[in-house]
């Protein structure tokens, strides 16, 4: 009975002070329920993500103040910076555009690098990016500072050469895949004295012609770079530590990339102006990206048959040099590695100044390469297209003071919710972050869905008066959970060396989504908030007060206003009403 006397008693204290001593402190806010409060948040980078956001975040989030920081002197990302001979995407212009604004008039089917640099350039102009833009503005380091709940970034203004500091409620960074490009750590490559460069660093006063250059790497810019350059070089060393499967295409559209460019017909172009036309164009161009998924899964029949595609093609395209084949063609299946049509490149392997060398690099010396069985080949001039980070780290220190370095917390594998955010690390989100992207699909569209699920995100946030907000750990296990358990019925985890895995084979797949694309869309429509931890700026961190005066802000300046407020917006005429998403638009209310 004693026992039982506590028991009640303490309940009943609980029940006092639940309805009693916390409800005393508890005020309501002088606000209507709908006010925003101002959301200060920064976008790293200006590549394609950074654009999307600096588009879409600003329309779908009430009360955003967005900062885009981007260390180069204008919007473009990876179009930007490279401009070595042959750059181009090895995917179609019509997929490789922002969905709300196409552009009818690419000049090529598979368009050169200034004209995507420029389109791009164009939508953030019509958009108005270029209003929230800070250019030659490197992000040096992020700290979060747990009072202010504010992430601290110091960074350098490159024109001006000095440093400061500014705060932000919400980071989100879109530093895309393969930001920071670097060249290749061989012993005794500081003492080349020839021309040295990364393929995405290029020399524009650099004249290959005559020359003899070393490539190394055999990678999208690679092969593009050795297609290019072996009909003006006098000799051509293609250094190339793995065999690589050489596409047709993505997706089978059309015949493919050629060396040439592929223009389309005046005819077809006059037929694009013509929006019909157009759409039902690009519906079904765009659809075949999204309808080859079975191809990454082990033993299916779809990637049994790009298996031998692409062996019946090889074979046909080093004819001339036959022997070849059998050091290109990989004994992994296609997709393990990233598709690379190459267009020129197995023709140029086989012209008589191409030397491809499989054995690997021992050291460079002044004047040359040494290979580990003791060939020494003289150069003028070596281009790494070695690609970037491939593990996916930010290339700046992202810190929680008691919990660590977000580098650390991604060794040796990333580790994130659904792709875009990580335990213990509030108020940071990505865009294509690990795990962000699904296979098939278009690379817009996803940048496209992930930024909306984003901006769905800071506006509970802005609206629910949310202080900070990060994944739990539980939720973000069992994410990982699933991946591996997908992935392991892939190609990917088979024993190739690619971006995907940050180069290791056997490691963790992190650079794709656990299913396709259209997967990865129906996933993102419905964000599952009960993943996430949340605390509030209400000092009583009461989930509720953002309640404030039980109105709305129409209803706030004064009852009985002449003209009255619209307060039954909802009212349509039935013809207009679409009842599958009837009572949801969030900004009709």
């Amino acid at each position: 009975m004693v026992a039982k006397a506590t028991v009640d008693s303490a309940e009943g204290a609980s029940q006092s002070l639940r309805n009693g001593s916390l409800n005393a402190l508890f005020e309501l806010g002088e606000h209507p329920v709908d006010e925003s409060p101002k959301l200060k948040v920064a976008v790293i980078g200006a590549g394609i993500s950074g654009i999307t956001a600096g588009i879409l975040l600003p329309i779908k989030v009430p009360g955003i103040q967005l900062t885009i920081l981007e260390k180069n002197a204008d919007v473009g990302g990876t179009w930007l910076e490279n401009s070595y001979p042959g750059v181009r995407c090895d995917i179609p212009a019509h997929v490789y555009q922002s969905t709300f604004e196409p552009n009818i008039g690419w000049t090529e089917e598979y368009a050169q690098g200034n004209e995507i640099r420029d389109y791009w350039q164009r939508v953030a102009r019509k958009y108005g990016v270029y209003e929230r833009l800070r250019v030659n503005t490197k992000v040096i380091a992020a700290e979060w500072a747990k009072e202010a709940a504010q992430w601290r970034l110091m960074l350098e203004d490159v024109a001006a050469a000095r440093t400061y500091s500014e705060d932000f409620d919400v980071v989100i960074a879109a530093i895309g895949r393969f930001n920071a490009w670097k060249l290749p750590e061989y012993p005794g490559i500081e003492s080349y004295s020839g021309r040295l460069r990364h393929a995405s660093n290029w020399d524009p006063d650099f004249d290959p012609q005559g020359k003899s250059v070393a490539v190394i790497g055999n990678g999208a810019s690679g092969i593009q770079v050795v297609a290019n350059l072996q009909k003006i070089v006098s000799r051509l060393d293609h250094y190339a530590r793995s065999p690589t499967w050489i596409a047709g295409s993505f997706a089978g559209e059309g015949e493919g990339r050629k060396l040439e460019p592929l223009y389309y017909s005046p005819e077809t172009l006059r037929s694009f102006e013509d929006p019909a036309v157009y759409l039902e164009f690009r519906k079904k161009f765009e659809g075949k990206f999204y309808g080859r998924f079975e191809t990454i899964l082990r033993d299916s029949e779809g990637n049994k048959k790009l298996r031998e595609e692409f062996k019946t093609s090889m074979a046909e395209r080093t004819k001339d040099k036959p022997e070849l084949l059998e050091h290109i063609l990989p004994d992994f299946s296609p997709n393990c590695r990233r598709l690379t049509p190459g267009p020129g490149y197995l023709e140029a392997l086989a012209q008589p100044n191409v030397n491809f060398i499989r054995t690997p690099i021992a050291e460079f010396r002044t004047d040359g390469i040494v290979t580990t069985d003791g060939v020494v080949r003289k150069v003028e001039a070596v281009i790494c297209c070695t690609g970037a980070n491939t593990d996916m780290l930010p290339p700046f220190p992202i810190t929680v003071p008691g919990t660590g370095s977000l580098q650390d917390a991604w060794t040796p594998d990333p580790y994130t919710y659904m792709g875009v955010a990580t335990p213990s690390f509030p108020n940071l989100v990505f865009i294509q972050g690990p795990n962000g992207t699904g296979y098939s699909g278009t690379v817009p569209n996803q940048i496209e869905t992930q930024t909306t699920y984003i901006a769905v995100l800071l506006r509970k946030v802005a609206s629910q008066r949310v202080k900070t907000f990060a994944p739990s750990k539980a939720a973000t296990d069992d994410f990982v959970a699933y991946s591996d358990a997908f992935f392991a019925r892939t190609v990917w985890t088979e024993g190739c060396r690619s971006w995907a895995n940050g180069g290791r084979p056997g490691a963790r797949i992190h650079g794709h989504w656990p299913g396709s694309a259209s997967h990865l869309n129906f996933v993102r429509r419905n964000p599952r908030w009960e993943d996430w931890e949340w605390t509030y700026k209400s000092e009583t961190q009461n989930r509720f007060a953002y309640f404030g005066n039980g109105r709305t802000s129409k209803e706030s300046p004064l009852d009985g206003a002449d003209p009255p407020p619209d307060l039954v917006k909802y009212l349509k005429r039935p013809d207009e009403i679409d009842l599958r998403i009837y009572h949801e638009e969030w900004f009709d209310v």
